[in-house]
């Protein structure tokens, strides 16, 4: 409220943008630490439109994406199955996903393309592709550990893919990464597109 009735030539409008800044970085830390400590918690499973949920993300950052000034591609399989999860959550992981790709293009202008497909054995395929910086190879298996972050000081907390890595867990998925320093790097997910535990009785009967 104060930085709106801020002109901004005047030398407190900088000193208030500093303050807002802090409290956003303050907000996306708690908001990844509670994340964090949800994943694995009780949650609705049911029928979902991966399709429908990447792009409710998108729509969901295009704000932040449109700063930056990057291309999303979209290369969605025709009639691709449901899959068996949670929208909110999955949505996180799209989110964390995005933001991190975005991130990676350092010029800030770029590409993020998502494909989806439809795999083998009840089983849909996600990917999140960038044209960024990459992954050093000495990073690579650390990714998903909680805190660890290649960001700079006040940029990431290290819980994004921790969460992610988490959620697609649960969700009886896979998460893996390809990744070349300079080029660029792919995030692919594999998901099933019914309850693993019904199969698993299915197949015990």
């Amino acid at each position: 409220m104060l930085l709106n009735m801020m002109p901004q030539n005047d030398p407190k409008h900088a000193l208030l943008e500093k303050v807002r800044r802090q409290a956003d970085r303050a907000t996306d830390i708690v908001n990844n630490l509670l994340n964090f400590s949800r994943t694995g918690s009780a949650a609705e499973f049911a029928a979902v439109d991966i399709h429908r949920v990447l792009d409710d993300t998108l729509q969901l950052l295009e704000p932040q994406l449109r700063r930056s000034q990057i291309e999303i591609v979209r290369e969605y399989a025709n009639e691709l199955p449901q899959v068996y999860g949670n929208s909110v959550k999955l949505q996180q992981v799209f989110t964390n996903l995005i933001l991190n790709a975005r991130d990676s293009i350092a010029n800030a202008t770029g590409l993020i393309k998502l494909s989806t497909r439809n795999g083998d054995e009840e089983l849909v395929t996600i990917e999140v592709a960038d044209n960024g910086v990459g992954i050093a190879a000495e990073d690579v298996t650390k990714i998903y550990d909680p805190f660890f972050t290649t960001k700079g000081v006040g940029r990431g907390t290290g819980l994004g893919l921790a969460v992610t890595y988490g959620i697609v867990q649960e969700h009886s998925g896979h998460i893996s990464v390809a990744s070349t320093p300079g080029l660029g790097t792919t995030f692919r997910i594999t998901l099933p597109t019914t309850d693993p535990r019904a199969r698993l009785q299915a197949t015990a009967h």
